[in-house]
């Protein structure tokens, strides 16, 4: 799983410069504008609603001494805890909502590297409502799981010494599921949903290497909110790809294999 993970990572290697050979920032404007609105509406409900978590918090406290200096972290925790529990809302709406949008640039990316594999890969013709459901489908599913595995951890991660390690392990969930979205606008043109889910857990590395760029991406102010879809999508869109190639087993012409930086 780990050589994966590298592959996953070095996926978004020229990245750039691909989405411009292929002309694709116009596909991202619109998903980038999502991006921008549902990252904007997370920061201010943890502004709004982390004085009013707060104070029900701070009534667990029953004694009188430190009781200023408990509410001030129960603040704290409540904006950070709101903060997570809307990157995760937020992470799974953008990819959803971008989805009418980013299938097509994952077949662009696909008609450009591998022009003839749709001869030898199954291959499903789907409608931008069909990937707009499909998309609200996995991504919903997603979200179920992350949360409920993601706020065990986070619960975990507040025991001394030991909690860092409950702290990386939720971080490589959320990256999982990241990366699971990024692969399933390559994946909705040729598997079914089920499969899908199938091909995802095979191949759980790829799905954490190209999570760990998105979700760091996202620590970036601004910059990182408008660009983390465009480079996630073409890494994704990319290694899903070559392995599916690779698992179909065809040894393609040189004229058929991927030539990036030409």
């Amino acid at each position: 799983m780990f050589k994966n993970i590298i592959k996953g990572l070095k996926a978004y290697a020229d990245g750039f410069a691909l989405i411009g050979k292929l002309k694709l920032w116009q596909f991202f404007m619109v998903p980038m504008i999502i991006s921008v609105f549902i990252a904007g509406l997370v920061g201010l409900a943890a502004y709004g609603l982390s004085d009013n978590l707060a104070n029900l918090v701070s009534r667990l406290w029953i004694w009188d001494w430190g009781k200023e200096s408990f509410h001030v972290v129960a603040e704290w925790i409540s904006a950070l805890s709101i903060l997570l529990l809307g990157f995760i809302l937020y992470k799974h709406l953008v990819m959803a909502l971008s989805a009418p949008f980013m299938s097509p640039v994952s077949e662009r990316i696909e008609k450009h590297l591998y022009p003839h594999a749709r001869e030898h890969v199954k291959h499903r013709d789907t409608s931008n409502m069909e990937q707009l459901w499909r998309g609200l489908r996995i991504n919903l599913r997603n979200i179920i799981y992350e949360f409920g595995i993601t706020i065990p951890l986070l619960l975990l991660s507040f025991i001394p010494v030991v909690g860092i390690f409950f702290t990386i392990l939720a971080f490589i969930v959320q990256a999982y599921y990241a990366g699971f979205g990024n692969m399933d606008y390559t994946l909705e043109r040729h598997f079914t949903y089920r499969d899908s889910i199938d091909y995802v857990k095979r191949h759980r590395g790829i799905a954490i290497g190209i999570g760990i760029v998105f979700m760091g991406m996202l620590f970036i102010p601004v910059i990182g909110v408008i660009l983390v879809l465009p480079f996630s999508v073409t890494a994704a869109s990319r290694v899903t790809l070559e392995h599916m190639i690779a698992e179909e087993n065809l040894e393609l012409p040189d004229a058929q294999k991927p030539q990036i930086n030409a």
